[in-house]
């Protein structure tokens, strides 16, 4: 089946503002720790918040995990509660 381009754009679009700024503030974390040399593009691995605020780019607040580790926990409501 054929890809729908206008559909996706569409989709796209319809980003609210809390998620593209909580975007932004991924993509500067990341930024961040390719100046300092923790990562670099195409490696495999993820920057990620530990207190899972993505607005939050305290350098205590990150680290570097390879990305099977990083998008492996449950997104809902007892992620990370023993």
């Amino acid at each position: 089946m054929p890809r729908d381009y206008k559909r996706e754009r569409a989709l796209q679009l319809k980003s609210t503002k809390s998620n593209l700024s909580a975007n932004a503030s991924r993509k500067a974390a990341r930024r961040s720790l390719e100046k300092v040399g923790k990562v670099k593009k195409g490696d495999g691995k993820d920057v990620d918040h530990k207190n899972r605020n993505p607005r939050n780019n305290a350098k205590s607040n990150l680290r570097v995990q390879p990305a099977s580790t990083n998008r492996s926990f449950p997104r809902n409501k007892k992620a990370g509660k023993k």
